[in-house]
C-alpha cells in the first residue's frame, strides 16, 4: 500500500508537490519573504548550530541526485553529443 498517496488522496486530492508548485507560481514573493524570514529567525536563535544544518542539508541534497528519483541502469552510458564519435 502506497500510503503517501492515501494521505494525499484524502488531504489535498493530488499529490503535495503539485499543490507545492502551484502555491510557488501563484505567491512566489510570499514565499521568498517566508523563506528568508524562517532563515532569518533559525540563524539567529541556532548560529552555533548553523554549520551543522548546513552540512545535513548538503549530505541529503547530495544524496537525494545521486542515489533516488530515477531507475538505476546498469553501466548506463551518457548521451552522446551530435558529431561526436561513440567511445
Amino acid at each position: 500500500m502506497d500510503w503517501y498517496k492515501v494521505l494525499w488522496s484524502r488531504l489535498g486530492g493530488r499529490p503535495w508537490t503539485y499543490i507545492l508548485r502551484d502555491a510557488w507560481h501563484k505567491l512566489e514573493g510570499i514565499w521568498i519573504i517566508g523563506l528568508v524570514a524562517v532563515g532569518a529567525v533559525v540563524g539567529h536563535c541556532f548560529w552555533e548550530l548553523i554549520f551543522w544544518f548546513l552540512l545535513v542539508f548538503a549530505l541529503g541534497y547530495s544524496a537525494g541526485h545521486l542515489f533516488w528519483g530515477k531507475d538505476y541502469v546498469h553501466d548506463q552510458k551518457g548521451e552522446q553529443s551530435e558529431g561526436q564519435p561513440e567511445p
